[in-house]
């Protein structure tokens, strides 16, 4: 991306994610993509200057379990996976990219593809799409092809029953069984591209096979694709929802836990001692329709969403590395925000949440210059037009967003 022309941005206030507090007024010089200068009225002479009022300004927002290949306008629910293939896929993408990013949203993990590509990694190409200024959407830290096993949570079961064969995948697509397979599938992900390496350790609500919370992998397995990840220094994030699945995925090596609705005061302490992370994923629980799955989909939805709410409070008094993650399309692209207010609704103070979606999520993805308005910080910036300590909802109506120095959205331009 060419140089960004000095900027100063004039608002407000900042929010000091770290101390917790808005700092007045918010003045933010940014050069080159970068945060230069914090405070003082008098930029540089060159300086463009966008005075954006009453706003208050946030570090660019980041969002740890999307899809962006998946959802989106004018998805046939349910059969896109059969119906889409891989150029329809990465078109679908772009709109959602976009959205993804109007909404503040400036930096997304995207967690693993589940359809037939052929073996090529979407999500790679989308986001050097993005990088390169072909299209506009959020920094994207891909995963390539989700690794699970034969039946498992993401080898899509819900068309076999009427579909035989409809989607079968490979190795190389992460449908993979034993140690040497498995370490074959998180190989193929990373001399491809992946920047982390996802795998399945449990069911989920909608999965067909088995309970929501049954350990997939055995722990030889799991020890394998950590070992296999952490050689190359990926990190390996775990969709998980079982107490005990949790317990197994912390001492095989799994660096984050995705979900976790089902977890108990064991397995949260096991994260705190291990210092693992988890994704949040709540909204989804208040948010998706399960109303047209089938009846043991409502069922496991009807037993684990109540769950999430209690977990995640006690996962948050334990102290646990809490970073935002939405699961989306399980709730709409750009509509990420509404997580941030889901976790505020269930007990997690305002500031923490921002951290969970600023410094913390910059730290899961090991990025040094993400998450603060700071000197020498990636000048990700966004505005909302209010206090979002006293209000997390205005992060709902984000009116400007930056992302390293170049502006994507000014409502008021």
């Amino acid at each position: 991306m060419p140089p960004q022309p000095p900027t100063t941005l004039k608002a407000a206030g900042y929010v000091d994610v770290d101390a917790g507090e808005i700092v007045r007024p918010g003045v933010v010089h940014v050069a080159d993509g970068v945060i230069v200068g914090i405070g003082g009225d008098h930029p540089s002479e060159s300086s463009t200057v966008i005075d954006l009022g009453d706003a208050i300004l946030l570090p660019g927002l980041m969002d740890m379990e999307v899809n962006l290949l998946m959802g989106g306008r004018g998805e046939s629910p349910g059969l896109s996976q059969v119906q889409d293939d891989p150029p329809t896929r990465v078109l679908r993408a772009v709109g959602n990219a976009r959205r993804t990013l109007r909404a503040g949203f400036t930096t997304v993990r995207n967690l693993g593809l589940f359809v037939k590509t052929g073996g090529y990694l979407l999500d790679v190409a989308l986001g050097k799409a993005i990088e390169d200024g072909w299209i506009e959407g959020p920094r994207v830290v891909p995963a390539g092809h989700a690794i699970t096993p034969t039946g498992g949570h993401l080898d899509p079961t819900m068309f076999a029953a009427f579909m035989p064969g409809a989607l079968e995948l490979t190795v190389e697509e992460g449908i993979a069984n034993g140690v040497d397979e498995v370490r074959k599938a998180v190989r193929y992900q990373i001399k491809h591209g992946a920047q982390l390496i996802k795998v399945c350790v449990s069911g989920g609500v909608m999965s067909l096979t088995g309970e929501a919370g049954a350990q997939h992998y055995s722990d030889d397995e799991l020890r394998a694709i950590v070992d296999e990840a952490h050689r190359r220094g990926l990190r390996v994030a775990a969709h998980t929802h079982g107490a005990e699945a949790v317990k197994h995925a912390v001492a095989c090596g799994i660096d984050c836990i995705e979900h976790g609705f089902l977890m108990d005061d064991e397995a949260i302490q096991m994260l705190v001692d291990n210092e693992r992370f988890l994704v949040t994923t709540r909204r989804l629980a208040e948010a998706m329709d399960v109303s047209k799955a089938p009846k043991v989909l409502q069922d496991k939805a009807a037993e684990m969403f109540p769950k999430a709410k209690t977990s995640i409070k006690a996962a948050y008094e334990a102290g646990v590395k809490i970073a935002v993650g939405t699961d989306a399309p399980a709730i709409p692209h750009g509509k990420n925000a509404d997580e941030l207010v889901t976790l505020v609704d269930w007990g997690m103070p305002a500031a923490a949440v921002l951290r969970a979606a600023t410094v913390v999520a910059a730290d899961l993805i090991n990025r040094t210059d993400l998450g603060r308005i700071a000197e020498g910080y990636l000048a990700d910036v966004i505005a909302v037009p209010g206090d979002p300590l006293e209000d997390i909802s205005v992060t709902q109506h984000v009116n400007f967003v930056m992302k390293g120095g170049k502006v994507y959205r000014h409502d008021s331009a």
